[in-house]
């Protein structure tokens, strides 16, 4: 056992509050991303779309559940926050994400959510709502391509890593 708090590994510390003039870099950035993503094949460039998942939603300070709704094609049809929750969790509801994924007639989803303590490792339940989703999205011919975890310093893909 540790003799004090700092011989155990620090998470990253809390991002600080962006100007006026960052937050309208970062709304450009996501713009330019944005029509990258939606003018090309989506999963063709891996990078991108953890580029662009990193910088909508790395700087939460609560839980957010996203989709990437994506047509036969792979092309990005929306990127949509489904779900918030606090600084440690968010519900996730397969029947919101299924009816979600039937209404933007969606054929594929990378999901992706924040980490608000920054470390961008999958929980075992990150594992077991994205077996819950999959198995849901399944039954409708809905393929899931990944499930990205973002956190402050970088992005964790569950497909590149096996997890799926």
């Amino acid at each position: 056992m540790p003799d004090t708090y700092t011989d155990t590994p620090q998470p990253p510390s809390a991002p600080t509050p962006l100007t006026k003039s960052q937050q309208a870099t970062l709304r450009r950035a996501i713009r330019l991303l944005e029509s990258q993503l939606t003018a090309s094949e989506v999963f063709s460039n891996p990078t991108t779309v953890k580029q662009y998942c990193q910088l909508q939603i790395s700087l939460e300070r609560d839980e957010h559940f996203c989709c990437l709704f994506l047509n036969t094609r792979h092309s990005l049809i929306s990127f949509e926050r489904l779900f918030r929750g606090t600084v440690d969790g968010a519900s996730v509801y397969p029947r919101v994400v299924v009816r979600r994924c039937l209404e933007l007639n969606a054929s594929a989803v990378i999901f992706t959510h924040n980490h608000p303590s920054g470390i961008a490792e999958p929980s075992r339940d990150d594992a077991t709502i994205t077996r819950r989703l999959k198995d849901a999205l399944a039954l409708i011919d809905v393929r899931v391509l990944d499930h990205i975890v973002v956190g402050t310093g970088g992005t964790t893909s569950m497909a590149e890593q096996g997890l799926l």
